[in-house]
């Protein structure tokens, strides 16, 4: 290889490994995550209902008390949208929303509890940096390797092979982070008092809600209704007894709704 070879095969060795790098840093998260929170809330309609806000806001309080630092300290902001969504998200920095629709099938504190703290469990648990630095390295990769191609072919690849590096890449770890939040999230609400079980009988009724309807498998970024339930009550053996410890210590909330 002569000297000129070298150096084009050094210089297209950087600019891949500058593609391939997500490099987002946790502030980067934080700050994003602040400024579409509030952009929610500016843009979307909140819930008046000062009897719902409140039990939120309790039941993600108590969440919240049983995280380890720094996540402990976070100046914690959660609000109730007005939206018939079958949803809440919890964001980089101390965001929890929660849609109203949600409490019409989590139908109790238990069941609300194992959202919540499935959905912080994404936060502590890194999830959000992990997910925009895979985003960004498969943003990157798609347009690195469609632009080649366009140059060669002519033909617009950029959406297939978004499509195609999201299905290679992004879902299987996903899949992973979505069953490492259940776990996570089902620790925080047993030690905090809500009981575990709950977890289960609230994806039974998300399966009534949904009509069974929904992606197969292995193109979700959840596992199905059945694989989760079944997932969930398999950690019952190592959860059960965290509960059993809150309630000896007297921690059972009444969060009221």
């Amino acid at each position: 290889m002569n000297i000129i070879s070298r150096v084009i095969c050094f210089f297209l060795s950087a600019v891949i490994a500058a593609v391939l790098s997500g490099c987002v840093s946790q502030s980067q998260i934080e700050i994003s995550s602040d400024d579409e929170f509030q952009r929610m809330r500016t843009s979307m309609p909140l819930s008046n209902n000062l009897t719902d806000r409140a039990y939120v806001r309790c039941v993600a309080l108590s969440i919240i008390e049983q995280l380890d630092e720094p996540y402990a300290s976070y100046d914690w902001e959660i609000e109730l949208f007005d939206s018939q969504d079958v949803n809440a998200f919890a964001m980089a920095g101390g965001k929890i929303g929660v849609f109203s629709g949600l409490l019409n099938v989590a139908t109790n504190q238990d069941q609300l509890a194992a959202v919540l703290g499935h959905e912080v469990a994404h936060v502590t648990e890194d999830h959000t940096l992990e997910r925009a630095n895979r985003d960004a390295v498969t943003r990157n990769v798609a347009i690195f390797g469609s632009e080649v191609l366009d140059a060669s072919t002519g033909l617009e690849t950029t959406d297939l092979m978004v499509f195609g590096a999201q299905v290679g890449l992004m879902l299987p770890y996903q899949r992973s982070a979505e069953s490492e939040a259940d776990t996570v999230g089902l620790i925080y609400m047993a030690a905090a008092g809500f009981d575990p079980l709950a977890s289960i009988t609230l994806w039974t009724n998300m399966a009534k809600v949904s009509g069974g309807a929904g992606p197969p498998p292995w193109l979700s970024t959840h596992p199905s209704g059945d694989a989760r339930i079944a997932e969930l009550a398999g950690e019952m053996i190592d959860i059960l007894p965290i509960y059993n410890k809150a309630l000896e210590e007297g921690r059972r909330p009444n969060c009221r709704h």
